[in-house]
């Protein structure tokens, strides 16, 4: 697995969005329910910023404003990082940790057409290390 397409191809294209306007609460409560931990913000069909929950964290709680007060585009990350579906893995791997990124959203010709996670990474080198010892215990059977 080396490109960011072929990642996407196994764990699928699905991304939960949610719009600048929405309540910080609705964005915790969105990334509950589906068990992740960001969301992308969208506006008009375009990539506006990234919500995490980081963000909730350091920029509500810890600030002590009222998640159902705030809203997403006073908190969100503008400007994400992005990558397209032909980025190299090991590129995207070493500009999230350079850039300390858990989640980077993919657009194809400008739209959105994914999300990895450094999990998604993980789990893609995992498949391939275990891949390659099996075909080395092969090798060396015989």
């Amino acid at each position: 697995m080396y490109q960011v397409s072929e990642l996407l191809g196994l764990k699928g294209s699905e991304v939960a969005t949610i719009a600048p306007a929405a309540s910080a609460l609705d964005a915790a409560r969105a990334m509950n329910e589906r068990k992740i931990g960001s969301l992308v913000v969208v506006e008009g069909g375009r990539v506006v910023g990234i919500i995490t929950e980081r963000d909730i964290l350091t920029r509500i709680v810890a600030a002590e404003r009222s998640p159902s007060k705030t809203r997403v585009q006073d908190v969100m990350t503008a400007g994400p990082i992005t990558c397209c579906p032909e980025t190299p893995l090991e590129e995207l791997r070493g500009v999230m940790q350079q850039r300390r990124v858990r989640h980077v959203p993919v657009l194809d010709e400008g739209r959105l057409s994914g999300m990895v996670s450094i999990g998604d990474l993980n789990a893609a080198e995992a498949r391939e290390m275990t891949q390659t010892i099996g075909y080395l215990k092969a090798y060396i059977s015989g």
